[in-house]
């Protein structure tokens, strides 16, 4: 089951998923960021490197 959401990206966000979903063949840009989120699942001893830093590249 999966439900729908929107999301704000900023576009080079959503060029960098551009490039990675032709890069690895995906079928979207929603599919890149599923293997993201799933990553960040797997990682759960991860979660303060990929999560706790700051990373505003718009600001």
């Amino acid at each position: 089951m999966s439900t729908e959401m929107t999301l704000t990206l900023h576009p080079e966000q959503i060029e960098y998923l551009a490039e990675v979903g032709q890069k690895y063949n995906l079928p979207d840009a929603s599919k890149a960021i599923r293997c993201l989120v799933n990553f960040a699942i797997e990682q759960q001893d991860q979660a303060d490197a990929i999560f706790s830093e700051v990373r505003c590249r718009a600001c």
